[in-house]
């Protein structure tokens, strides 16, 4: 890490290297128990940790964000703040993410600069993921890819978009919505680059296992895509 990154605090080439387990905060009131559950996850090196906690007020938050980051920065993982950029610049997290009706992406790049992260939900929606790029985004998500307790409103994504996004926007994807470790290894090979959890490894009995099987995943050689059969033309 350099002068300037140490005195800021951020993680070096946060956005560098984005692949792997995408780990988002259950929506939990205990302090502690959030920190304790957030370092074991955080021990097994996941590419990302998102801040989400749906159930506490600002005062909370601001003290939740700040002693998840405090874990980040010893794990060396990037912190990012899940809809609210306020927070996110008032902690120096290293990114930001935005789901729909939650801000302007592009007004969003511009007050977080060229060193943070900022990533877009797109649900379904290939317009969204499109200005999103266009709007400066490091990484666009897509979801729900299966029925999902946290956005049980959320339309189903086809898995074809992930491969869509790699291809045509140049720029990392993430998976979200009903992702366990049953199904991740089908979304990676549709073309995930990160996969969102949530419950399957913060609830799990030993989440830092759970961390480390997920991260396991994207050490494995890729899988190749099925390609459909078409039939012999007749004679």
């Amino acid at each position: 890490m350099s002068e300037g990154e140490a005195s800021s605090g951020r993680v070096a080439n946060a956005g560098s290297a984005l692949r792997g387990l995408y780990a988002v905060t259950p929506d939990e009131r205990d302090d502690a128990r959030l920190a304790a559950l957030a370092e074991q996850v955080l021990s097994a090196r996941p590419a990302l940790l998102q801040y989400r906690n749906k159930l506490a007020g600002p005062q909370q938050r601001r003290a939740q964000a700040g002693a998840l980051l405090r874990l980040c920065r010893a794990a060396r993982v990037p912190l990012i703040i899940n809809d609210d950029l306020a927070l996110a610049l008032e902690i120096g997290a290293d990114g930001l993410h935005l789901g729909r009706g939650d801000g302007d992406p592009a007004a969003a790049r511009r007050a977080l600069g060229a060193g943070r992260i900022l990533g877009v939900t797109c649900y379904a929606d290939w317009e969204r993921a499109r200005a999103g790029a266009e709007a400066g985004a490091d990484y666009v998500a897509f979801g729900a890819m299966f029925p999902s307790s946290t956005k049980p409103g959320a339309p189903p994504a086809p898995f074809a978009l992930l491969g869509r996004a790699k291809a045509e926007l140049r720029l990392p994807v993430a998976a979200i919505g009903g992702i366990t470790l049953d199904n991740a290894a089908e979304v990676i090979a549709a073309g995930a680059d990160l996969i969102a959890v949530v419950s399957d490894v913060f609830a799990a009995p030993d989440p830092a296992m759970r961390a480390t099987a997920y991260r396991a995943l994207f050490q494995r050689p890729p899988r190749r895509a099925l390609v459909p059969q078409m039939p012999d033309a007749a004679p």
